[in-house]
């Protein structure tokens, strides 16, 4: 256990988790309540419409890409987090403000949501790289796993608490508390002991830098997969505010508390996924194909489910097998960067992992307003087995993937290198 949280025992880290958990809970009360706003207060159930509030909160992060990740190389990235933040948290402020006056309007929302993405591309690679000036490389796959710990257990209970507000005081007010959450981050970046951080060189600011992010990838098969496997997952497979709201309001008829209800069971899921990441050492390549064909099959589950109980518990699943490949994926990646184009190939991560989503959001909706919600699962399910695929083309080309019967037991095993960028240094690993 005490391996689980051993970045916990760092000072500036702890103050950083202690100011994020509550800020996360108040973000995930927002999402709740903008997804449960635009399905039933400002249009009639249109599942497309809250695809398009994705599309328009996750798209500037595939716009803003070469910038972003260029910021975050070259800028005091606590100085950047502080200005992210507190414009976050004038967005939910405003968009809180014009919910409870009763002026709100969905092209409102949709504006909100695009100026929301357009901060979050600048503040997602920042703030991921910061992690690692906050403890240092030998600790740095431990506090990403427990960010992502705090990130999901505010999953489980933000849109709990968001749902009884809706249903006691409306959307506007939740807008309002998550505007104020953001104080708490605010304050444990300021308190942060400069002194104490582990900072890294500067990259040289040099004619073709914005590029090189690109060329650096283009040059690691290895990222190259992971990136692909991320794009089928988090393009397709990671609607979840389309896949849970439409279930529950198209198919089990349920109101906005059975809505937060099952969004926190599948970030039970999450946490548990988290968790068992952050005791691992290091993350294993293989992690990424298991928790990609797990999730693939969860989600077939989740579409034939007669009953949103057992619903709840498929969802359970996926949030494990999501969470473990999203965790395993950012610190492979991170881990196997050089620190001086961390902050750009980060960028590069989560421009896919929420660049795909103005693509993916629209057509996963568009599937579950023509066909209904189980057929959008299915297209969650078929996003798991391709990047599962792209795992086994991988492994087979770069790392000797074989496959061996032992004992009567199919085997699998492959090279796993001393690192991922040079797969010939390498030990025999069962998976």
């Amino acid at each position: 256990m005490k391996s689980t949280f051993r970045s916990l025992s760092n000072f500036n880290y702890r103050l950083w988790a202690s100011g994020a958990i509550v800020s996360n809970v108040g973000t995930w009360m927002q999402r709740t309540a903008q997804d449960w706003l635009v399905l039933t207060e400002l249009t009639d159930k249109n599942a497309t419409a809250v695809g398009i509030v994705m599309a328009l909160q996750y798209g500037p992060h595939l716009l803003l890409l070469p910038l972003s990740g260029f910021v975050a190389d070259h800028v005091d990235r606590r100085k950047l987090l502080i200005a992210t933040q507190a414009a976050l948290a004038a967005l939910a402020l405003g968009l809180g403000l014009l919910t409870v006056t009763g002026l709100v309007r969905l092209w409102h929302v949709y504006g909100f949501a695009f100026l929301l993405g357009c901060v979050t591309a600048f503040d997602a690679p920042a703030r991921q790289t910061f992690v690692a000036e906050l403890v240092g490389e030998s600790d740095l796959s431990n506090a990403v796993a427990l960010n992502s710990t705090s990130f999901n257990a505010a999953r489980m209970i933000g849109p709990a608490i968001a749902g009884i507000l809706i249903a006691i005081v409306g959307s506007g007010w939740v807008f309002l508390i998550n505007a104020a959450s953001f104080v708490a981050v605010l304050c444990s970046l300021s308190l942060i002991r400069v002194a104490e951080l582990h900072l890294s060189e500067r990259a040289v600011r040099t004619q073709g830098s914005l590029a090189e992010g690109f060329r650096y990838v283009r040059a690691r098969p290895d990222i190259q997969a992971v990136l692909l496997m991320l794009f089928f997952i988090s393009t397709f497979g990671l609607n979840f505010p389309i896949f849970i709201s439409t279930m529950s309001v198209t198919v089990f008829h349920a109101g906005a508390s059975q809505y937060g209800f099952l969004t926190t069971t599948m970030a039970v899921g999450s946490v548990v996924g988290a968790l068992l990441a952050a005791k691992r050492r290091r993350p294993h390549t293989a992690l990424l194909f298991v928790a990609a064909a797990i999730f693939g099959v969860s989600c077939a589950l989740a579409a034939i489910m007669p009953n949103h109980w057992l619903f709840a518990l498929v969802l359970v699943i996926i949030g494990v097998s999501a969470q473990t490949f999203t965790t395993t994926a950012n610190s492979t990646v991170q881990l196997s960067t050089d620190p001086a184009m961390r902050g750009r190939v980060m960028a590069i991560f989560f421009a896919i992992a929420s660049g795909g989503t103005p693509f993916g959001a629209p057509i996963v909706g568009w599937v579950a307003d023509t066909f209904g919600p189980r057929w959008a699962l299915g297209i969650g399910a078929a996003s798991g087995f391709a990047a599962a695929i792209v795992g086994i083309r991988y492994l087979a080309k770069y790392r000797h993937l074989r496959l061996r019967i032992v004992t009567g037991r199919i085997r699998l095993s492959f090279d796993e290198g001393a690192a991922m960028n040079d797969p010939n240094r390498s030990g025999q690993r069962a998976a």
